[in-house]
């Protein structure tokens, strides 16, 4: 029984810390677009390379190929 003594205080304590969290999360602006997330990994954001510039990579990959057609 003595144990309760200790214990209510502690999950007292605690639950005021979860609130204020709460509060804190809300107040700095956590909670603001719950949906942003969800749609961006729908999102493609591949980086594609402007019209006049090459892709540093597909070079790298035709030299390897012709390396090994020879």
């Amino acid at each position: 029984m003595e144990v309760i003594y200790g214990l209510l205080p502690g999950m007292l304590l605690l639950g005021l810390v979860g609130v204020i969290v709460f509060f804190w999360a809300v107040r700095s602006g956590q909670y603001d677009d719950m949906e942003g997330a969800a749609n961006r990994v729908l999102m493609d954001d591949d980086n594609h390379p402007q019209d006049g510039e090459p892709d540093p990579e597909s070079e790298n990959n035709e030299e390897k190929n012709e390396a090994k057609s020879d």
